[in-house]
């Protein structure tokens, strides 16, 4: 089992969603989190150390991440997703773009047809 964090600035809108996108995805366990202090679930080291794949959404995330949690980031692995802080929780378009840029990262469902 695969432990994937996904991180955003607020934990409000695109990390959840992310969070619930793939929460029933086979071979992972989800968690979100917010870099900002004022996050609904703020990150911690201790969430750093259970993640083997993280997910930030934008490039200022990987580096606010990279400067604050340097020491805590260990064996885990960043992947930006390019995704600006414009859509609503569960917004169609979001699902849309998590799943185009998330899916190729994880193990393959079994069963799923691939189309390239």
């Amino acid at each position: 089992m695969r432990n994937v964090l996904f991180v955003c600035s607020r934990n409000r809108l695109r990390s959840p969603t992310a969070e619930q996108v793939f929460a029933d995805w086979p071979g992972i366990e989800t968690s979100s989190a917010g870099l900002d202090h004022d996050a609904e679930n703020p990150l911690t080291p201790e969430l750093l150390r259970w993640a083997d794949l993280v997910f930030v959404m934008e490039r200022a995330h990987r580096t606010r991440l990279s400067t604050r949690f340097r020491a805590g980031l260990g064996r885990a692995r960043i992947v930006c997703l390019d995704i600006p802080d414009r859509y609503g929780y569960m917004a169609p378009d979001l699902v849309d773009l998590l799943q185009a840029r998330v899916a190729r990262h994880l193990p393959p469902r079994v069963g799923a047809v691939h189309v390239d």
